[in-house]
């Protein structure tokens, strides 16, 4: 039989052939997911977001912190120019 033969002949079946490739990946996903090595590595991979999630809220309130003060001196620094200007 020669190649085009042969390839012609599983197309004729290519539906059976799909649903095949279709049942073979979902046994193949559950073996997959079901596996110790798989679920080491998601927990792992969680620990590591949650890590850097922690990581990130912290960096963001001291900047929240640093803001805030900036914003209290300057109104303070406002507050100075309008006290004096007053005096005079």
């Amino acid at each position: 039989m020669e190649k085009n033969e042969y390839v012609d002949r599983v197309m004729k079946h290519k539906h059976a052939l799909i649903f095949a490739g279709g049942i073979a990946t979902a046994i193949i996903g559950k073996k997959i997911l079901e596996s110790d090595a798989f679920k080491e590595t998601c927990t792992k991979s969680m620990a590591a977001v949650m890590s850097a999630k922690k990581d990130a809220e912290e960096c963001f309130q001291d900047i929240k912190e640093d803001a805030e003060d900036i914003v209290v001196d300057a109104n303070a620094e406002v507050k100075k120019e309008i006290y004096v200007e007053d005096d005079e």
